[in-house]
Parts: C-alpha cells; structure tokens; sequence
C-alpha cells in the first residue's frame, strides 16, 4: 500500500464517452495514492490537456473525433518521451494494440475488465512497468508464435496472457520481479521491432 506521504498519481482521462470519464474517475477517487487532475473528449484536447498539466499518467480510448488516441499518443510522446500512456478500448484485437504500443502506449485495457486491472495497471505503468489485458496478450501470442522470443520470454508471455500480474509470473517461475519486467521489456521491444504495421 502507498506510504500517507507519497504524492497521489495524476492521472488525465482522454475518452469521447462522458459517463466512461465520469465512471473511471470515481473508481480512481475511491484511491488515495491517484487523483484525476482532467479529462479529455477528443484527441487534440488530450494532447493540448497533457501539455497544459504535465499529468504523471495518460488513459486514452483508441476511437476519438478530431484525433484518434494512436496519434494523440504519437504527438504526445513524440513532444514528452518520458510520458506514461494506457489504452483503455473495446478492441481486442491484437493489431490495434500493437499500433497503440508501437506509438509509446504502455498499457493496453479493455473497458470489459476495467474494473478488475484499472487500479493495478495504472500502479503498475506509473513505476515503470508495462500492462497488457490477458486477452489481447493471448492474441499477440497467438499471431507471432514464438518467433524472435526466447523460450523464457514466450513462458513469460503465455502467463500475462493467462492474466499473471509481474508479481504473480515472478512467483510462478521463481524469479524477481525486476527479471520479470526485464523479459516484458524485451517481449514489447521485440513485438514492435518484428511486425509490420
């Protein structure tokens, strides 16, 4: 649990859907390590929103007016490298997300299992870590097999798939947690280097 000292998580909220907004933010209120500092309805107000208050994390859905959230997180990371992104979407499909993470996205949700990961990946993705829903990574996993992965990375992959948390996949294969996160590094770098758009 966060230490009563620590500064809570700012986070922007970029999604055309206001009642999706509105829900997300009280789940994230419900937090007293994250608190919503805005809220975004198209792409170009999440870009002109993050220059405006530097927030510590981005979530972004894919399908916006003006600026779809692929390139709202293109612009956004191309003027802020350092920035913290997650999709939440109702697209499972393997192609989008790798789109989203090829941008500079570091999550990858789906509103279906908002409720479950929201909390968790948000904490996850703020210290530097990656997140993928378990059914987007089974997809992924599916598509490339295991070309270009080591066989620990694949085993890696096979358990995000299966919905593992790092902690969780660092147990399950007697490794810490840091090993983990290094493997997921790899797995992403190596996801966006071996397909094509």
């Amino acid at each position: 649990m966060p230490s009563p000292t620590a500064k809570p998580i700012r986070i922007l909220i970029a999604d055309d859907h206001p009642l999706l907004r509105e829900g997300v933010q009280i789940v994230i209120e419900g937090q007293t390590d994250m608190e919503v500092v805005g809220q975004a309805a198209t792409g170009i107000e999440a870009v002109a929103l993050y220059r405006d208050l530097h927030p510590d994390l981005l979530l972004i859905d894919l399908q916006m007016p003006q600026l779809d959230g692929v390139g709202a997180i293109r612009e956004i990371r191309a003027e802020f490298p350092e920035a913290r992104i997650i999709v939440l979407t109702t697209y499972s499909g393997d192609a989008r997300a790798l789109q989203a993470m090829r941008a500079g996205a570091a999550g990858y949700l789906l509103k279906s299992s908002l409720r479950r990961e929201l909390l968790d990946a948000i904490r996850s993705v703020h210290n530097g870590g990656k997140h993928l829903n378990a059914e987007v990574a089974s997809q992924i996993a599916q598509h490339i097999g295991d070309r270009g992965l080591s066989p620990r990375e694949c085993e890696v992959l096979q358990l995000a798939a299966a919905g593992n948390s790092n902690k969780q996949i660092a147990a399950k294969l007697a490794l810490s947690e840091d090993t983990i996160k290094g493997h997921m590094k790899s797995i992403f770098s190596k996801l966006d280097a071996g397909l094509s758009p």
